[in-house]
């Protein structure tokens, strides 16, 4: 399988370092492209390191890599996803490398979203009507959020999932 995984800023950034590494020991072939907020959290040599691609975080580097880039995926997968780029996905803006390859990615190809962010924000009304909209195209597996001690030290929904729940639903997702 090749799995194409998105990295958004936030704390639980650094769980998709344990997602890619476990990705690869399972056998597949994985490209990660992030945000700029992302590359705050983690670098992107670090994911090079772990899967032995380049990392994409400008969309200018090469006009039409978000491209094949989208179309060189079995799965997609964006974790952690903020509430950010839940909002561009849900409003269609590709604005910067990640969501430009997320919006290019073909119909049929599965897409998995994994959210994590702070448990007021998760529950803000825009954030859950943002939600529903992707549900509502039939395109989009949500993992929902867990509820946990958070960075911040708030307690309550919002963690990432962990990184073997979230790859589990990758692979039922590719088929």
């Amino acid at each position: 399988m090749r799995l194409l995984l998105g990295v958004t800023g936030g704390i639980a950034a650094y769980k998709a370092c344990e997602l890619v590494s476990l990705a690869t020991k399972a056998g597949h072939e994985v490209r990660v492209v992030m945000t700029a907020a992302g590359t705050r959290f983690v670098g992107p040599t670090t994911f090079e390191a772990l899967t032995d691609h380049p990392v994409m975080t400008d969309t200018f580097d090469d006009a039409l890599a978000h491209i094949s880039w989208a179309k060189w995926a079995d799965v997609a997968c964006i974790a952690p996803l903020s509430a950010n780029t839940l909002g561009k996905l849900a409003c269609g803006f590709a604005d910067d490398a990640l969501s430009t390859v997320f919006m290019a990615v073909p119909r049929g190809v599965p897409v998995v979203l994994a959210p994590a962010m702070n448990t007021e924000m998760w529950f803000h009304p825009v954030i859950q009507r943002n939600l529903g909209w992707l549900e509502e195209l039939g395109r989009y597996e949500i993992i929902a959020p867990v509820d946990k001690r958070l960075a911040c030290g708030d307690v309550g929904v919002g963690g990432l999932a962990e990184p073997a729940e979230i790859l589990s639903a990758i692979e039922a997702a590719s088929g």
